[in-house]
């Protein structure tokens, strides 16, 4: 058997799943691993998330419209319309926010992420127009997982090359000139 205890036969350079060996990109929504390489699509998949987003945006806001126009219906009064107009605005602006900050970096507490999900549900227009804005510039998240996927890279890579050799002719090592005075 060899250093690595592999079968006789088989190679080093890729493991009996079939993937490469070291780490591996994390997928993102629409995108799936096209974005480490800008391949698959990938130009496609950003404009059709473009206007996917604001497409959907837009008639999000029709519907709230006429939810609104069901209010006014109900003649339920001014306040009543205020305050609903006021809490989607409030709950759009603050899912832009969070979702934008999706993007750059991972959530220092993700129990807090998961009890905001319901208030991201209500402004989902903001979420919507995060990802509209930011396809412009990238796939949304794409600059968090390249940073963390060359990171791991990286490391990878140095952790392989400092076990590469023979480690019987490092120096130090117990080959017949390093070996102990009074041991065998």
């Amino acid at each position: 058997m060899s250093e690595n205890s592999e079968a006789p036969g088989t190679s080093s350079a890729v493991p009996s799943g079939g993937t490469t060996p070291g780490p591996q990109p994390e997928p993102l929504r629409f995108f799936g691993t096209t974005w480490v390489d800008h391949d698959g699509g990938y130009g496609l998949r950003r404009a059709g998330v473009t206007i996917g987003s604001l497409v959907a945006a837009v008639a999000a806001c029709f519907v709230l419209r006429f939810a609104y126009q069901g209010l006014e219906i109900a003649e339920v009064g001014g306040f009543v319309g205020m305050l609903v107009v006021l809490m989607f605005a409030i709950c759009s602006a603050i899912a832009f926010r969070k979702t934008w900050e999706g993007f750059t970096r991972r959530p220092a507490d993700p129990s807090q992420d998961d009890r905001l999900r319901g208030l991201k549900s209500i402004g989902f227009i903001g979420s919507l127009l995060a990802y509209f804005f930011r396809s412009f510039q990238e796939a949304p998240g794409e600059k968090l997982r390249r940073t963390e996927y060359e990171t791991a890279l990286d490391r990878y890579t140095k952790r392989r090359s400092s076990r590469t050799g023979n480690p019987a002719a490092r120096k130090g090592g117990k080959g017949p000139k390093g070996k102990r005075a009074g041991r065998r």
